[in-house]
């Protein structure tokens, strides 16, 4: 017997082995099946709902995907040695209840047992975001979900601009630019979709051809319309996440309520000078998150909101506040960390300082207390008021 069958054999002394059969009898009464063979090996079909986590990456990430060291665990390759080695692994990890597939993937699609083929990134994608993959809280898994996902910006100006780029450039797959206005030289001091050769185009226009270039793999749409409350929900719907960059009050709050009839989290920032803010509203069942009105119930008088035309602003500032938001929508379109929701993130530029504030959730909020359903047409005439 060669060294490698004693090997083998003294494996499957210690380790238990199941039936392709019985490990989906298995799966379906909770047990994690780990399908431990590499991309290119899977690419062909899986076990449907199997963790796809190449041997290569099975000790360093497998503790993210299997917290429980008392789980059952079921490992498959291709024919059931590999699988044997993997366990042999975990058990070392800590694991206590360890298994592999006898026959492997073989086994289990001779068996006719359920099969699924999982989307696959071609090898361009792989090269774009490689960084992504190597990052087990993204993953490929992570990727494909960024790819699959549909976000609506509100402006495509100082804040629009750092978001759209750093969404583009992470891959999410649709994004939707809303913007009526054009580009405009003063525009440049802070606005880096936009350049000089664009000047006088229509912003959502100039932001796509600035974000197709970045990424042509996506799909930009653009909405060179004002947002009203005739058109708002309308341009909303269907989207995962919206991204307030406007710096208007009348659209803040016509969002803030588009985005609860919606049931879709509104991911607001805000900038003055020197100073910035950014949290999460809405997005979640009645009374779990606040939204805009619940820090904001009523708007103040114009005189003391003035839009960055009128009090100027930094020229830096919205690349720190659109960085952030940004991040917080990509950890909200893949379920990672604690979102922004309830907290106010303040920033001072000239003390270079992050400071925090709690914003809870209003009972008597006018937009999302319970039995709440405020009127989108209201909205721009209480702000004009």
């Amino acid at each position: 017997m060669s060294l490698k069958d004693r090997r083998l054999a003294e494996l499957r002394a210690r380790i238990a082995e199941v039936t392709a059969a019985d490990a989906l009898a298995l799966q379906r009464d909770g047990a994690l099946l780990v399908d431990v063979r590499e991309d290119e090996e899977t690419a062909t079909g899986s076990p449907a709902g199997a963790l796809r986590l190449p041997r290569g990456f099975l000790e360093l990430r497998i503790e993210e995907k299997a917290p429980d060291p008392a789980r059952p665990l079921l490992l498959m390759c291709a024919g059931g040695t590999r699988s044997l080695f993997a366990a042999e692994d975990l058990l070392r990890l800590g694991y206590r209840d360890v298994r592999s597939v006898a026959g492997g993937f073989s086994a289990w699609k001779a068996g006719g047992l359920p099969v699924e083929v999982p989307p696959q990134l071609d090898a361009a994608q792989r090269e774009r975001y490689r960084r992504h993959l190597t990052m087990p809280e993204v993953g490929e898994a992570g990727q494909h979900r960024l790819l699959r996902s549909r976000v609506a910006l509100i402006g495509a100006g100082g804040l629009g601009s750092p978001i759209a780029l750093y969404l583009a450039a992470a891959g999410v797959g649709r994004l939707t630019l809303i913007d009526d206005d054009r580009v405009e030289r003063s525009n440049l001091q802070r606005q880096i979709l936009h350049v000089e050769s664009r000047l006088g185009q229509r912003k959502v226009e100039s932001g796509r051809t600035a974000l197709l270039d970045l990424n042509p793999t996506i799909e930009v749409v653009s909405h060179d319309t004002r947002l009203e409350a005739a058109n708002v929900l309308e341009l909303l719907a269907g989207h995962d996440v919206v991204v307030d960059g406007s710096d208007n009050l009348p659209t803040r709050y016509l969002v803030n309520d588009a985005c609860l009839r919606l049931g879709v989290p509104n991911v607001y920032g805000a900038i003055f000078r020197f100073e910035g803010q950014v949290s999460v509203f809405g997005g979640a069942a009645p009374g779990v998150r606040p939204c805009y009105r619940c820090l904001f119930p009523e708007p103040p008088p114009a005189e003391y909101a003035p839009s960055c035309a009128e009090a100027g602003v930094l020229g830096v500032l919205p690349g720190v506040i659109g960085t952030i938001m940004a991040a917080e929508t990509i950890k909200l379109l893949l379920g990672l960390g604690e979102p922004l929701a309830g907290r106010l993130l303040l920033y001072d530029g000239l003390r270079g300082e992050f400071n925090e504030i709690a914003v809870p959730v209003d009972p008597d909020c006018p937009s999302c207390s319970a039995g709440a359903h405020p009127e989108l047409s209201d909205i721009a005439a209480v702000c004009a008021g």
